[in-house]
């Protein structure tokens, strides 16, 4: 991976016996005790570019481990660690994001992110505390609302990093204008806690999906990003239902409407009438056969 080699690529995804298989990965990887973040990550990759084979998810890892190996040997505080990160991966190798990177499908792949350089918040923030991890660092992922970020070392001594904006380490004042210029409400102390690599991986899975959404043409990605996210251990309920949709609008009509019922047998026991429309989904779903 050079790093430097931009070009606009719409990525793909695998055959059938090869999705089967990163499919079977991903639960399982998913399922582990210590679920590695990289790991999911490139599986999803993996998912939504057919080229990204078991080299280059290889190489990935190891882009990874070099970057860690060229870190400074143990920064003594939570904000030196913070600092290193900045200035080796912000500064050094120009890892950022732009306001374009949320209308590419590659700011969610993280093999894309180390080729581009560039990504979603949270994929470079994915970047960031992969290496930073693998040189030591007590490093952790903060889901703020709407933009994700890392935060280093114990709630009293917590510092925060923005990788969006190349590393550049928070004041608390920053991160309240994060918080507040997403949700226009002020900063919760909830909203700092770690999140697990679990949480990560379902929110990049959201941001495949919202970015498939917008682009209807595109229910091949919305199918198997709801598909990865059915497979993880704690997801919405509500995502059966958003699977039957996308069935639906990709002609896959039966298929979908078996999907309808059963949600709407979930549903009955909290919602009747809520049922019964998504019953009547269903129904609507089958006829389109005749």
């Amino acid at each position: 991976m050079t790093g430097h080699q931009r070009g606009m690529r719409t990525p793909h995804p695998p055959p059938p016996e090869r999705s089967a298989e990163l499919r079977r990965r991903f639960a399982e990887e998913a399922r582990c005790e210590r679920p590695g973040l990289s790991a999911l990550c490139l599986l999803i990759g993996a998912e939504a570019d057919g080229k990204l084979d078991e080299s280059g998810m290889d190489a990935a890892e190891i882009e990874l481990d070099e970057l860690a190996g060229q870190l400074p040997y143990r920064p003594g505080t939570p904000r030196a660690w913070a600092e290193a990160l900045r200035d080796l991966l912000g500064e050094r190798y120009g890892f950022h994001g732009t306001p374009g990177d949320y209308r590419r499908l590659e700011s969610s792949l993280l093999h894309e992110v180390l080729r581009r350089r560039r990504g979603l918040p949270i994929l470079l923030s994915v970047v960031w505390m992969e290496v930073a991890r693998r040189a030591g660092a007590p490093v952790y992922g903060v889901a703020l609302p709407g933009h994700f970020v890392v935060g280093f070392g114990e709630a009293e001594q917590q510092v925060l990093a923005d990788p969006f904006d190349g590393g550049r380490v928070l004041t608390g004042a920053d991160a309240e204008l994060l918080v507040v210029g997403a949700t226009g409400s002020p900063l919760d102390p909830s909203m700092l806690r770690p999140a697990d690599p679990l949480e990560v991986v379902l929110r990049i899975l959201n941001n495949v999906r919202a970015w498939a959404a917008a682009r209807p043409e595109r229910s091949d990605v919305a199918l198997w990003a709801v598909d990865l996210s059915l497979l993880l251990p704690s997801h919405p309920a509500r995502l059966r239902y958003e699977r039957a949709q996308v069935l639906v609008r990709r002609g896959q009509f039966l298929e979908g409407a078996d999907e309808l019922e059963a949600y709407a047998d979930v549903v009955a026991t909290v919602d009747e009438a809520a049922a019964v429309r998504i019953q009547a989904q269903a129904q609507a779903a089958r006829a389109m056969l005749n």
